[in-house]
């Protein structure tokens, strides 16, 4: 029988029955609010998540772990960060943005927000044009 990982969220009516939400749902939520700080280039994904987005299908989980015990959630969440950004601020951002909005849509606080930036990437950079030689001429002559 398949083990039941759900997190269960604490109604206050209790009258009404349950509430579970899957650990993936909560993964998506992480990974949404991370990849909004500016700042934050993309999360890190593995092989199945770079073939599953090239058939259409976007994981917005990626780069994110969920870590659940008796009473307390944890999350790590693997950045990839702009160059020039401060990386303490972004990563600082990323915390607070995470806890926020996961407390704001589910009700659960996180014990721990930590963040691993795996890499910068710099700007990118296209292909300069020279306006005085725009058909490749050298010295002026045609060719």
């Amino acid at each position: 029988m398949a083990e039941n990982n759900n997190i269960i969220i604490e109604s206050k009516e209790a009258t009404l029955g349950q509430i579970e939400v899957a650990p993936e749902v909560i993964e998506v939520i992480i990974g949404i609010a991370a990849k909004q700080v500016e700042g934050v280039y993309s999360m890190r994904g593995s092989l199945a998540n770079s073939v599953n987005e090239l058939f259409g299908r976007k994981s917005r989980g990626k780069g994110v772990k969920l870590g659940q015990s008796l009473e307390t959630l944890t999350v790590e969440i693997y950045v990839f960060l702009n160059y020039g950004v401060s990386v303490p601020k972004v990563a600082s951002e990323i915390q607070e943005k995470v806890k926020q909005q996961l407390l704001f849509m589910t009700g659960l606080e996180l014990a721990a927000v930590d963040v691993y930036v795996q890499g910068v990437v710099p700007e990118k950079q296209g292909p300069t044009l020279d306006l005085d030689n725009l058909f490749a001429e050298k010295n002026g002559d045609a060719k």
